[in-house]
């Protein structure tokens, strides 16, 4: 429960408008508004990556303050192709493809600036389109803060292990003997490969079941979000975590952090809980440092899924951008 003295999100609406985008390799990126139509353009990053089809970030913005812009990015929601069909090719599927989309979105909704809001993996895109495009970022606000470097993508699915023994000896086990002492995310990735529907299942419900025992502590957020979602949706997602994560989304290992003078003009909020064992505040501290116009706000009782609190600080930072 919210205490009264604390924002609350704002009453479920639906979009004006909304279609489908064709972007480049045939592909059909689903896109939608809500709120006032001249209101401050704010575009939401979802996380995952493969995590679309999630439409409650419309109640984080006040519908008369705001024109709300949510999208789906490309294989998962309701763009199309959807990467749960194996014959989607995931090499037109990268982070210079979705800054490209979120750029021609931009420019079909003529839009000049929007403030964009993205958490967990969402931040790592929003971070990359900004550095990109500074000119056209009106501001920032960042929940779960995630650069997708190396070292970030070897704690969640390696070093974790340290605080989840038995659950992670079954991820690995969950893989042919020969790539237990290798990379798991690749191993996950080529699994996710496979022509053979059922291995393809089973490493989407074991992928699941590791991602939902590192959230299991959260009881303010939601945990258990990873296995509760429909088995195309799932099969996106971690058929895109896994191509993504192996690549480490094609980003030069530190380079948001070695970037963030670009940000220098863009204010910003990084919101980050300290009970994020996914990703664990260092990153959000090292960003804060690198970009003097950022606030970081730790949240002490958040997890990566988030909390009351955890909310309400990211509402309270939105707001603050549409006065």
């Amino acid at each position: 429960m919210i205490p009264a003295d604390r924002p609350r999100p704002f009453p479920e609406i639906e979009p004006y408008d909304s279609g489908l985008l064709e972007v480049s390799d045939d592909n059909l990126i689903y896109w939608e508004t809500s709120g006032n139509p001249r209101g401050k353009p704010a575009l939401v990053v979802h996380g995952g990556p493969g995590g679309g089809g999630r439409r409650g970030a419309r109640t984080l913005f006040d519908p008369d303050m705001f024109r709300i812009v949510l999208f789906d990015q490309r294989g998962c929601g309701a763009s199309r192709p959807h990467a749960a069909d194996p014959a989607v090719d995931m090499r037109t599927n990268t982070t210079e493809h979705l800054l490209a989309d979120m750029e021609s979105l931009r420019e079909h909704l003529g839009i000049e600036q929007w403030l964009l809001y993205g958490g967990s993996w969402g931040s790592t895109l929003v971070l990359a389109y900004a550095q990109r495009h500074p000119e056209r970022v009106a501001g920032v606000v960042l929940a779960g803060v995630t650069m997708t470097r190396p070292a970030e993508i070897a704690w969640l699915y390696h070093g974790v292990r340290s605080l989840l023994p038995v659950e992670w000896e079954r991820f690995r086990d969950s893989v042919p003997t020969a790539h237990r002492d290798k990379n798991l995310v690749e191993a996950y990735r080529l699994l996710m490969e496979d022509p053979a529907p059922e291995i393809r299942e089973t490493a989407t419900r074991e992928w699941c079941a590791w991602e939902d025992a590192v959230i299991a502590h959260e009881n303010l957020g939601a945990p258990g979000q990873y296995s509760a979602q429909p088995d195309a949706d799932r099969l996106a997602l971690v058929r895109i975590c896994t191509h993504y994560f192996a690549h480490a989304a094609w980003l030069d290992d530190g380079q948001l952090l070695r970037d963030a003078h670009r940000l220098a003009e863009i204010p910003g909020v990084l919101i980050h809980g300290r009970l994020d064992l996914s990703a664990p505040l260092r990153t959000a501290w090292e960003l804060a440092r690198a970009w003097p116009a950022a606030e970081l706000r730790i949240i002490e009782d958040s997890g990566h899924t988030g909390s009351p609190a955890l909310q309400a600080a990211i509402l309270d930072a939105i707001a603050g951008f549409g006065s």
